[in-house]
């Protein structure tokens, strides 16, 4: 018997209390706080885009500061509390959560909600993540270009709430795989700057290279961009086919608009400029794409993955218009020069790169399948633990 089933035996053998979000704790919403303000030293803050880009499911330490006279205007964060961004592009990043466990305070602003409570942090964080956390926050999504959550409907979320040494010991467990993940991503991290040398190398050409033609989108391919339509979410009907937006699949729904093989390239997100995943990536089968994609359809496929991996590998940042939403729109999109060279060099291009792009994406070979593994070890274990027998008070 585990440490844990023994824990569960001895302090909880019938079952937890459920509680709502609102029971165990108070929420606080974020006010002001841009980028912008970011400064090189003073008051530690945590901005909500960070919370997707550079912050786990806790942190001791925030990435930026700002000036004391700013600081004392903004939501301020203890150790402890959780920071929520209820703002995102799609469901699966509304209300992803960090909790901040540094020991002096720090702040946070607009987009944001602060979650103080008495439980254990991590705990919570990780409950954040599970199945039953994002089937719950799904009634309360709002919105099609910006999904929001409201803080009223937070609170109703409820979580199972079970001894503290029982969560303790949840932790334990799942900091356990969370740190052999974080391990496993940093070697591979490696390999994939070693794909993005070799990418740049075979995708940069000068101006008068031999057997290549300058060309626009419009020469290559066809846009389809008018068949596309946005559905809010709470107008889509949960279904087998992927809803597209600008970074990949937002959602699932029961229809589809476009069938066969497209690239799609964001049109707007702050990931336009921070790439912190691929702006351009190949769909096919069913499907539906929301007004935040351009969909292209090529002749052929090896043309559609040529474009795919220059577009993600060159600067858009000059066609990029708009300042705190970026914008890809498509008379900037069709502005961008393609270096073409023969059918032939194209494929052996996409030959050489589509097996860099196995060795650090394929999740059926080599780092990308043991962090598939661990991942799954994770949630499999995560999705268990935290699903308790439901018990009332005093029963």
């Amino acid at each position: 018997m585990s440490k844990l089933q023994k824990l569960i035996q001895e302090l909880c053998p019938d079952g937890v209390e459920y509680k709502t979000l609102g029971e165990i704790g108070t929420f606080t919403r974020g006010n002001g706080l841009q980028k912008k303000d970011f400064t090189e030293s003073g008051v530690g803050c945590i901005h909500y885009g960070q919370i997707y880009t550079h912050y786990g499911f806790y942190t001791t330490q925030t990435k930026s500061f700002v000036d004391e006279s700013l600081a004392h205007k903004l939501t301020k964060v203890q150790k402890g509390n959780l920071i929520i961004a209820c703002t995102s592009e799609n469901i699966e990043d509304v209300c992803k959560a960090v909790a901040w466990l540094g020991n002096e305070d720090i702040v946070t602003g607009g987009h944001a909600c602060v979650f103080a409570h008495n439980e254990n942090p991590k705990y919570i964080s990780y409950f954040f993540q599970t199945e039953m956390f994002f089937q719950q926050k799904r009634k309360y999504a709002r919105g099609a270009k910006v999904i929001d959550i409201k803080v009223s409907d937070l609170s109703k979320i409820e979580i199972p709430v079970p001894p503290p040494p029982v969560q303790e010991e949840i932790v334990r467990i799942l900091d356990h795989f969370t740190t052999l993940a974080a391990e496993l991503q940093a070697e591979l991290q490696a390999r994939k700057e070693q794909y993005e040398y070799y990418r740049s190398q075979l995708l940069t050409f000068e101006k008068d290279a031999e057997g290549v033609k300058w060309k626009s989108l419009p020469d290559i391919c066809e846009n389809l961009d008018r068949k596309r339509k946005a559905v809010t979410a709470s107008n889509r009907t949960f279904g087998p086919y992927p809803y597209y937006g600008a970074s990949g699949i937002v959602d699932y729904v029961n229809s589809y608009i476009f069938e066969g093989n497209y690239l799609l390239i964001s049109e707007d997100g702050a990931n336009l400029l921070a790439r912190s995943t691929p702006i351009a990536f190949s769909i096919s089968g069913k499907s539906w794409v929301n007004n935040h994609a351009h969909v292209l359809e090529f002749q052929n496929m090896f043309t559609q993955k040529y474009i795919e991996h220059y577009i993600n590998m060159i600067d858009i940042s000059q066609y990029v218009s708009g300042g705190a939403q970026p914008k890809l729109n498509q008379e900037n999109l069709n502005k961008i020069p393609i270096p073409v060279p023969s059918p032939s060099e194209q494929r052996r291009i996409v030959a050489i790169l589509n097996n860099f792009e196995t060795l650090v994406n394929d999740l059926s070979q080599g780092l990308p399948a043991e962090i598939s593994a661990v991942q799954e070890q994770y949630e499999y274990y995560r999705n268990k633990i935290l699903s308790f027998p439901r018990i009332k008070i005093g029963a």
